[in-house]
């Protein structure tokens, strides 16, 4: 049985008769404390948080009721067990006391086992319920720590799998940290909260992921690709759509988007699907632009990397035809953020 003896109990009754009862049937038992009236008990409840309160219902000022709605509306003393303990015997009254939150109903004259009983059962009851709460909230605590863990995972996932098709035509896995940042930075502007804009990053390092499915041939050719050639490189949007299919993980159906959509262009001649204007998702929109612009800056097997000037003229040259105007505008005043982007991964 539950050691119960470090249990306070609240006794208040503005009848000293019966408050020297109560003591005395349960002063070898618990520790005390005493309330003459109502506004007293509210203000040793709130100071002394006691384990469970004795309530007289029939008080000057301050009934029992008014008392216990009180503590009750209060978060601090809301879990307090109340019994009360009056000589309303009526109906409607008991009625109304568990109605307002009382756990329990003792009326007058009482019985000194009885309430000596029933205050015991309701001790443990709220130490159980306690117990059980704290477990609860260790449970809740492992199950955030181990989802923690498995996102985690499942980011460190993407990001390999992401560098695996960047390592095949670059020398540095860094273009994808540089999108991903670019991408962050131009959905915030553009009204994206900051877990969406996360989310954004996060799926973008796979924009290329069907890069896999390439050969080596066509993706670290020094020259110009032939039509043939060209038609084949296309096809890594498909593979990447089709590598990041079937998957309920957001970020797996967001990434899947992004390496779908992220060749399409504002005017329809892109591809995969010749999407036209804001018929590309607005990830696939952002990454358009942060990831010509990072190609541009970059260094390519065919051809040297572009003064960062001249980067953003075209970006802005191709406003309307190939990207989003709207975004470029907003892309064109983030531009001493975008360095800072690009030289913080060099």
């Amino acid at each position: 049985m539950e050691d119960l003896s470090n249990c306070k109990i609240l006794i208040v009754d503005d009848t000293k008769t019966n408050v020297d009862i109560l003591i005395q049937a349960l002063r070898n038992d618990y520790k005390l404390g005493v309330a003459l009236n109502g506004f007293k008990a509210i203000e040793y409840t709130k100071n002394n948080n006691p384990d469970l309160i004795l309530l007289d219902i029939m008080m000057p000022d301050m009934d029992g009721f008014e008392v216990c709605e009180r503590l009750k509306q209060d978060p601090e003393t809301h879990d307090i067990p109340i019994i009360f303990i009056t000589a309303l015997e009526e109906t409607h009254h008991k009625t109304k006391g568990f109605t307002i939150g009382a756990v329990d109903y003792i009326t007058k004259p009482f019985d000194i086992s009885e309430v000596k009983a029933r205050v015991k059962t309701h001790l443990a009851l709220k130490i159980a319920q306690g117990a059980l709460k704290n477990q609860n909230i260790i449970l809740e605590e492992k199950v955030d720590e181990r989802t923690k863990e498995l996102v985690q995972t499942q980011l460190e996932i993407l990001e390999r799998l992401g560098l695996a098709s960047e390592y095949r035509d670059e020398d540095t896995g860094n273009h994808i940290k540089r999108v991903a940042e670019y991408c962050r930075t131009l959905g915030k502007a553009a009204g994206l909260s900051d877990e969406e804009a996360t989310l954004l990053a996060r799926a973008s390092t796979m924009h290329d992921v069907g890069k896999i499915g390439i050969s080596d041939t066509i993706l670290l050719k020094p020259g110009k690709l032939t039509n043939e050639e060209f038609a084949i490189m296309k096809t890594h949007t498909d593979i990447g759509a089709k590598i990041l299919s079937g998957s309920s993980s957001q970020i797996m159906e967001s990434a899947k988007i992004i390496a779908s959509t992220h060749h399409e262009k504002w005017d329809g001649t892109g591809y995969a699907n010749g999407l036209k204007g804001d018929e590309t998702p607005l990830f696939g929109r952002i990454i358009c632009i942060c990831d010509v612009f990072d190609a541009l800056t970059s260094e390519r097997p065919y051809k040297r990397p572009w003064p960062t000037e001249k980067a953003f003229s075209e970006i802005e040259a191709c406003a309307g035809q190939h990207f989003d105007p709207d975004l470029v505008k907003l892309f064109m005043d983030l531009e001493p953020e975008i360095l800072k982007i690009k030289e913080s991964f060099n």
